[in-house]
């Protein structure tokens, strides 16, 4: 995973998680401690969770910052379920056909309107 994609999956959770209520840990890589794949680091009223992106796959980092977000949150774990899944769904690969239309459009075809975070994509999709 590149640096790139990490920072990109930082800002989705983040702003999922705000969404939610919840407050965000600000996210850097690699941890300071060697050999470990993920520390949290409390600070005031806030948290830092550290990463470790090398040679791992985008699932294992993203298991990893979801669990940073919900720990620094310190959810009970009814709680938490349902908030890991929510998170998980922000960064899961989206398959969006831009060119789909509308069923019973008249003429013109109409194409569909996009959710507010396939919306989002695109506009960072094509400012990238």
């Amino acid at each position: 995973m590149g640096a790139t994609s990490f920072a990109t999956m930082a800002r989705f959770l983040a702003a999922e998680g705000r969404a939610a209520g919840l407050n965000v840990p600000a996210f850097r890589s690699p941890p300071r401690v060697a050999g470990v794949a993920r520390t949290i680091r409390r600070m005031g009223d806030g948290a830092v969770v550290s990463i470790q992106i090398r040679g791992r796959s985008v699932d294992q980092v993203a298991d990893d910052m979801i669990e940073g977000i919900v720990i620094a949150n310190r959810l009970e774990p009814t709680v938490a379920a349902p908030m890991r899944e929510r998170l998980r769904a922000s960064v899961a690969p989206v398959d969006i056909d831009l060119t789909a239309v509308e069923e019973g459009a008249a003429d013109p075809p109409r194409t569909r309107n996009l959710a507010a975070h396939a919306r989002m994509a695109e506009r960072q999709t094509q400012a990238a």
